[in-house]
This record gives structure tokens, C-alpha cells and sequence, in this order.
């Protein structure tokens, strides 16, 4: 291919995010939390195989859900050890409920 050694598939790269999630932060007196879809995803840098990824995290929104819910808009920016841009930008909304 055009990047010169194999790479993974950005939906891959895009599938670890509720692993980077569950491991940036801590939402407390909820008993469970909903995917409830992205709002843009964005593959800004081909990740290739066995690269270090990690993840930062910002908190977009938070809006009151009825029922004591809520949902939240995160930014998840993935690097790549040693890249000079990220490998992709997503935005996740999930919904949480006590």
C-alpha cells in the first residue's frame, strides 16, 4: 500500500476507545452507561501495525437526562508514540443513569 508497511484499520483504531475510556476516568453513583453514537470521527494519520497508542480525553457537554440520567460529550484525541499528529479525533456521546 501507499504508507510503506502495514497498517490497522481505522475503525480498529476507533474500536479502543471504550478501553481508553474506562481506564481516563471515573463517573461515580451511575450503574450503567450507554453508547448512544459519535458525532464526528476523524483519521487524521495512518496508525501501522504494533505502534503505542494512548489517548486523551476532554469533556465536551453534560446535559441532564429525565430519571437523574445524564449524557456527555467527550473528545477522544489517539496518538501514536512518536507521531507529529494524531491518528484520529472522535466525538462519543454516552448516556449514563443511575
Amino acid at each position: 500500500g501507499p504508507f510503506g508497511a502495514p497498517i490497522a484499520h481505522g475503525f480498529l483504531t476507533l474500536s479502543l476507545m471504550p478501553a481508553f475510556l474506562q481506564t481516563a476516568f471515573e463517573v461515580r453513583q451511575t450503574s450503567m452507561g450507554v453508547n448512544y453514537g459519535l458525532n464526528k470521527v476523524r483519521f487524521l494519520k495512518p496508525v501501522p501495525v504494533n505502534s503505542r497508542l494512548r489517548a486523551h480525553f476532554k469533556l465536551l457537554s453534560w446535559e441532564p437526562l429525565e430519571g437523574n440520567g445524564a449524557q456527555i460529550v467527550t473528545e477522544m484525541t489517539v496518538e501514536q508514540e512518536g507521531a507529529d499528529k494524531p491518528a484520529c479525533v472522535a466525538e462519543s456521546i454516552t448516556r449514563l443513569f443511575p
